[in-house]
């Protein structure tokens, strides 16, 4: 096919026309060329990629009022990790590996609580953890 475009080519046109047809078709080939490394590289990012690790997410409420706590020390067990919920009552554990894991909380004046829960590779796991008030004698 190429040849054939050869052979019209030289029929129809100079020699510097000829010239200026290559270095035109160079520069598209080269440009396409760049165009599609550019959209490999686009399309091997974000979404694509394969996330190994997954997370609990969570919140630690009021069981009376489901008012949030803030402060409140939560341990992922068997990891022995240890965090305080925000202002907002929320914490979170990353990269963790696939399996079962328990989320031990406390907090002074509250009876402490924990809930089991299953971590997936690649998803966040939503975990809330009530607290009930210790009553006062």
């Amino acid at each position: 096919m190429a040849h054939t475009f050869f052979v019209l080519l030289n029929a129809v046109s100079g020699p510097a026309a000829r010239m200026n047809t290559i270095l035109v078709m160079k520069k598209l080939l080269h440009s396409l060329g760049l165009l599609f490394v550019l959209l490999s590289f686009v399309s091997c990012g974000g979404k694509d990629t394969i996330d190994i690790y997954g997370k609990i997410s969570g919140k630690v409420t009021d069981v009376s009022t489901g008012e949030p706590l803030a402060a409140a020390q939560v341990t992922l067990i068997p990891s022995a990790n240890t965090i305080q919920t925000s202002a907002e009552g929320v914490f979170a554990f990353s990269g963790l590996d696939e399996g079962q894991y328990t989320v031990s909380v406390q907090k002074t004046g509250y009876q402490a609580n924990r809930k089991n829960v299953t971590v997936i590779s690649g998803e966040t796991t939503e975990v809330v953890v009530p607290l009930s008030v210790i009553p006062v004698n």
